[in-house]
């Protein structure tokens, strides 16, 4: 299972509460974080902790002691000069990971220049994909289907690529099932076992939340 992880969220407008309640409903230590004391009242109950404050004063961040967690959720884009400012505040606290909300292509473009790892649109992406896609880094996407069941899309791992369907086993060694292989823009549903893996095919899998974490990231090493 995906190692529970200190994650803090800036933000608790619709996107980052949903952000946050779900990681919390997923065993992560959840901080909150926004200025507006009526948001921060209505989450105290749900998340691990929840702090009013300025998240664009780099003391104030410091004094929580954000350089100390996993990672970090900047659930702010109507605001772009505070997004942009807590995403380099951020970084510069030695937070590794930091997934930003954009509101638009540019406001985008300049997040990642400034530090962020990872770039959502809300209009795109709801909380709750955000936070199974955050939970399970082999996770690019996540469709929940029934309470802890889900549909994910992952891109095959390198260790994956020349072995078939049969030899990975992902039933026995994830616990999820193959539902259909995207390959080069065609999509083949219910895959044959003996259906050879290549590097840059992505795999739809259904299965338990639980099952989900544990598949490998395409990016691990």
């Amino acid at each position: 299972m995906a190692r529970k992880q200190h994650v803090v969220v800036i933000g608790l407008g619709r996107f980052g509460t949903a952000v946050a309640r779900e990681l919390t409903r997923l065993g992560h230590t959840v901080l909150g974080i926004d200025r507006d004391e009526k948001l921060v009242a209505a989450l105290a109950e749900e998340v691990t902790h929840v702090v009013q404050t300025d998240a664009t004063s780099g003391e104030a961040l410091r004094d929580l002691g954000l350089g100390e967690y996993d990672a970090a959720i900047v659930a702010i884009s109507s605001n772009l000069e505070a997004s942009i400012l807590t995403t380099v505040l951020l970084k510069r606290l030695g937070v590794k990971r930091i997934v930003a909300k954009a509101a638009n292509d540019l406001h985008g473009s300049i997040l990642e220049q400034v530090g962020a790892t990872r770039v959502v649109y809300p209009e795109l992406e709801t909380g709750l994909r955000v936070a199974h896609s955050f939970n399970a880094p082999g996770v690019r996407d996540y469709l929940d289907v029934a309470p802890g069941y889900g549909f994910a899309r992952m891109r095959v791992p390198a260790e994956w690529a020349g072995k078939a369907l049969a030899q990975i086993d992902l039933r026995r060694t994830c616990g999820v099932t193959a539902m259909a292989l995207h390959r080069q823009g065609v999509v083949t549903l219910n895959p044959h076992p003996s259906e050879v893996l290549q590097r840059g095919d992505e795999l739809i899998v259904a299965g338990l939340d639980e099952d989900l974490e544990r598949l490998p990231s395409a990016d691990q090493r």
